[in-house]
């Protein structure tokens, strides 16, 4: 039995059902989840105060109880705060815990790396803000930006009232103006239907790519989670 446990955005309705909707034909492998409170997202100082490393340490310590083999923040802030954000709240996680710990933003440059992408197109529900910011970390970790969208809904409960076929046109827009790879960066939005139906280049869901992350800091093998479709081959 493999274990994964991820840290929990409170206010998000996707990423479990989605979670477990990709682990369906696994059986033994399994996720369990905790939840620390996160309602908005903007640069703001309330917001970004959601993300501080003391409570998700905390909670990542709930999750160490259950004897999981890897703990993933499976949440995006990383891409605006800093890929340092995240390493620095892994180590912390590890240190606290023992267990190898990863997070969503973290497994998505992985990935991207993997596939040898270079120009990368981005789809998000977040303000403009934090697009910009996000796309400015892609841009410091060495990649081309290409086209982006995003809805300018500062969340985070409501990302997830956005229909998959809106998420899959913004997808198919950004594909039209060419790029290696399409990031849809947010793990309340409902980017899955969108990764499977957008042919033409790897489209890389949010969900998916932590789950990915958390096998691979489990050292389990991403090849027998084939629902993950591109990322069961990297």
């Amino acid at each position: 039995m493999i274990r994964l446990g991820m840290l929990t955005p409170s206010s998000n309705t996707v990423l479990e059902p989605a979670t477990a909707a990709l682990l369906a034909d696994t059986p033994h492998i399994t996720a369990h989840f905790q939840r620390l409170r996160v309602l908005s997202i903007s640069l703001d100082g309330g917001s970004t105060g959601q993300f501080d490393v003391a409570p998700m340490v905390a909670a990542a310590q709930m999750l160490a109880d259950a004897k999981v083999h890897a703990i993933c923040w499976n949440g995006t802030s990383g891409s605006w705060l800093g890929l340092d954000a995240d390493r620095g709240l892994c180590a912390a996680i590890t240190a606290a815990t023992g267990t190898p710990c990863t997070t969503a933003t973290l497994a998505l440059h992985d990935a991207l790396h993997a596939l040898g992408a270079l120009r990368v197109g981005l789809v998000t529900p977040y303000l403009g803000s934090v697009q910009a910011a996000i796309l400015a970390g892609l841009r410091a970790e060495g990649f081309e930006t290409a086209g982006e969208r995003h809805l300018e809904d500062p969340g985070n409960y409501s990302f997830a009232d956005h229909d998959p076929a809106l998420v899959t046109s913004l997808v198919q827009d950004v594909a039209a103006e060419g790029c290696d790879a399409i990031a849809i960066h947010c793990t309340n939005f409902r980017g899955l239907d969108a990764a499977r139906a957008v042919t033409g280049v790897a489209v890389l869901d949010s969900v998916a790519v932590a789950l990915w992350g958390a096998l691979r800091a489990a050292r389990a093998d991403p090849a027998d989670v084939p629902s993950l479709g591109v990322l069961s081959r990297l």
